[in-house]
Order: C-alpha cells, then sequence, then structure tokens
C-alpha cells in the first residue's frame, strides 16, 4: 500500500525528476498576522460534475481575491497573443489575449517550479493526465513501482499529483519536466509549497487548457527559491 508519509518522503526528489504533488502542500510561505475577510469564491470557482471525476467547489475564504481567475490590463504588451508568462515571485501565470489585455490566474510553486526559467513551448496537453514516477525515483522508493513508467504511471483521477489537466514544457525539443498542472488543495495558491512545479485550481487548469494551444510560447521567469524549500 503506498502510504502519505511515503509521498512525502519523495517529494524533495521532485526536483530531479519531474513535478510531484503528493500530501500536503507544506506550506512554508509566512502568513499575516491579521487574516483578511473571508471573501465568497465566483460561481467560476463551484463544482464541476460535466468531467470524467467530479471537481468540488473551491471553499469560501481559502484562496485570495488577487488569485481568482481575472481579465487584467497586460502587463506585458510586447509579447505575442497566446503567450504564457510564469511569474514565481509573484505567484502569477499571464496569458496574453492582446496588446491591452491579459488573463491571469493565481498559482502555487513547488521546489521544481523555482528552480528552472527559460523559454520553452507547451509540447503538448492532456486531460486527466497519468502521473509516472521516473525510474530514479522508484530506485529510491521501491514501493512506487506500480506507478513507474513501466507500468504505466498512476490513473487520472482526483488523486492523481497533475490533477484535471496539465501542459508539458519543452525547450529546443527536450523535456524540461516542467508542468503547469492541476491539484485539489486551494490551499496552496499564492504560496511556496514544498513539492510539484506550478499548480491552479482545478477550475483555473481546465480553463487554461482550453484557450491555449499545443506550440504556445511559455516564458518562465526567473525567481528567487525560498530559504524554505532550498
Amino acid at each position: 500500500m503506498i502510504t502519505r508519509r511515503l509521498f512525502l518522503g519523495a517529494a524533495p526528489l521532485a526536483v530531479l525528476s519531474g513535478c510531484t504533488t503528493f500530501g500536503s502542500s507544506n506550506d512554508i510561505t509566512s502568513r499575516p498576522a491579521i487574516e483578511p475577510t473571508p471573501k465568497v469564491m465566483p460561481i467560476a470557482y463551484g463544482a464541476v460534475l460535466d468531467e470524467p471525476y467530479p471537481i468540488p467547489a473551491v471553499p469560501d475564504g481559502i484562496v485570495p481575491e488577487r488569485y481568482w481567475r481575472q481579465q487584467v490590463v497586460n502587463p506585458f504588451p510586447n509579447e505575442t497573443p497566446g503567450t504564457l508568462i510564469v511569474d514565481p515571485n509573484a505567484f502569477f501565470l499571464h496569458l496574453i489575449e492582446s496588446p491591452g489585455n491579459a488573463m491571469r490566474y493565481g498559482i502555487g510553486v513547488g521546489r521544481q517550479g523555482f528552480s528552472w526559467s527559460g523559454d520553452a513551448v507547451v509540447q503538448y496537453r492532456r486531460k486527466w493526465p497519468r502521473w509516472k514516477a521516473p525510474d530514479d525515483m522508484v530506485a529510491r522508493n521501491p514501493e512506487l513501482a506500480p506507478y513507474s513508467v513501466a507500468n504505466g504511471g498512476m490513473d487520472p483521477g482526483p488523486d492523481n499529483p497533475l490533477g484535471a489537466r496539465a501542459l508539458y514544457l519543452f525547450q529546443n525539443g527536450e523535456d524540461t519536466l516542467y508542468r503547469i498542472h492541476g491539484n485539489p488543495e486551494a490551499n496552496s495558491i499564492g504560496k511556496a509549497v514544498s513539492s510539484g512545479c506550478i499548480r491552479m485550481l482545478n477550475q483555473d487548469i481546465i480553463d487554461l487548457h482550453a484557450r491555449v494551444r499545443d506550440g504556445s510560447k511559455v516564458i518562465v521567469r526567473s525567481s528567487v527559491m525560498p530559504a524554505g524549500l532550498v
């Protein structure tokens, strides 16, 4: 049986093995002394029941309003429409729509999300992707063998660490092991977390997946990894 403890123990290997988001988010971001008044989530973050696996509504008061999906003035007017810009330090992902507008999403950033930057392309996208434990991770954690590449990985579903959708980033034809993916942990949005790459609410990654195309340009801005993740 694969235990939560095993997955949490495997999380540090994500830097070398691509995105992994098992277990709790292990938030290392400090919280304000006075918590803001909880806000009621927009209808866009309600339960999604027309997917192969039901997605629960995002609870009120968990995700700060600034990280809700919203159209904003484009902060990168020189970039081509369709470009994705990931800013790990600000915990935002922008999809450039026009010189004047962009769609902005809140993200959570794991150790792997801070450790790589540069230009890439969305090589391909997947709905309800499989997660496959790389060979080096399985070598260190044999109990992950059922989810190895050779064994076909973990079935899609609500417990899969890549969530409802995933975008796979390549650079010069090579897999960067960098993923933009869904996740069910709403409390990880807007925070630095111990594992994974670029986490989005499942409702947001579904929306983004529908807006982008394979081959879209992605710019991952340079960032500073928080001390708690080093």
